[in-house]
């Protein structure tokens, strides 16, 4: 069982900046994607950003050039950082991991942290 626990979401004034933490822990033999995830009150959850073990990323259009994810291989951990950050960016964040654990290739997804933009 692999779990994820995000942390970093807070209340931000707009144009502000947040950094937001993952740390997966378990069983972990490899973490083939890392990502983070959003959903908005009365909103289907939508992509953010992902990270391969590749190092390839992808963003959604609505945060290119503000948000940057990255990791630290040595613990099982990405972040994001948002700059920028507008009123439409308020949301729970969610990270979310593809791993391979001791059985196979499975996702996870943390409990999410709440980013809310407000002047």
């Amino acid at each position: 069982q692999v779990r994820l626990v995000e942390s970093g979401g807070d209340l931000v004034q707009p144009g502000g900046s947040l950094r937001l933490s993952c740390v997966a822990s378990g069983t972990i033999i490899s973490i083939g994607v890392m990502g983070w995830y959003r959903q908005a009150p009365g909103k289907q959850r939508e992509l953010v950003a992902t990270l391969l073990s590749t190092g390839a990323t992808n963003y959604a259009d609505f945060v290119k050039g503000r948000f940057t994810i990255s990791r630290d291989n040595d613990k099982n951990q990405w972040y994001l950082q948002m700059n920028s950050l507008k009123p439409e960016d308020t949301a729970v964040y969610y990270c979310y991991s593809q791993a391979r654990t001791l059985g196979q290739s499975s996702p996870y997804w943390g409990q999410g942290t709440q980013v809310t933009v407000s002047s």
